[in-house]
């Protein structure tokens, strides 16, 4: 396993300095845990989420594939910033939801295309948002670990490699911040 996560690292950081065969070679290590992390994103939502999660795993792809001077850690930190990518794309399709709603321009859906957020999961996904926003003012390490495990779906030991810090860190982190967040969340 050591020797596969080593290749994948040594992969990512070649891709970074413009091998492009690089990144073909790539692309099947990481897939099978880019689509789990969609999904795991999108576990709220309607059901017949196969489709759902590889929509949002190419849409995540195609933005990945144009990030430009990125040094890469190790393969955590690619999966980290890959579930970034995820949340940021459904945050924005919530907003565009919600303006939509508010009179803006209706949107074409594609078939193939992730499914319209229903009003209700919007409005719940930039209220987090919102609310991260605000925890992130008060200690970026709790908001980072948020985003990392609840959006990003990594293990406390994942969690703990991307941010450098102990596992045991992280869950004091991940327990305060769910409490804080909770209550945040509950004033609106």
């Amino acid at each position: 396993m050591d020797a596969q996560i080593s290749e994948t690292t040594q992969l990512l950081r070649a891709w970074a300095d413009g091998d492009r065969a690089a990144l073909d070679r790539l692309t099947p290590r990481v897939y099978r845990t880019l689509r789990r992390i969609a999904a795991y994103q999108l576990q709220h939502d309607v059901p017949g989420q196969t489709l759902q999660a590889t929509a949002l795993v190419h849409e995540a792809y195609l933005e990945l594939i144009d990030v430009k001077n990125v040094d890469w850690q190790h393969r955590a930190h690619f999966f980290a910033v890959s579930a970034q990518i995820m949340r940021h794309i459904l945050l924005d399709r919530a907003r565009r939801r919600m303006t939509g709603k508010r009179g803006g321009k209706a949107e074409r859906v594609n078939l193939d295309e992730l499914p319209d957020l229903g009003e209700g999961r919007a409005r719940e996904l930039i209220a987090l948002e919102d609310a991260l926003n605000a925890l992130a003012g008060i200690d970026a390490r709790k908001a980072r670990v948020v985003e990392l495990r609840f959006f990003g779906g990594l293990s406390v030991e994942e969690t703990a490699t991307v941010l450098a810090i102990s596992p045991e860190t992280v869950m004091r982190d991940w327990k305060f911040s769910r409490s804080w967040l909770q209550a945040e969340l509950s004033k609106s």
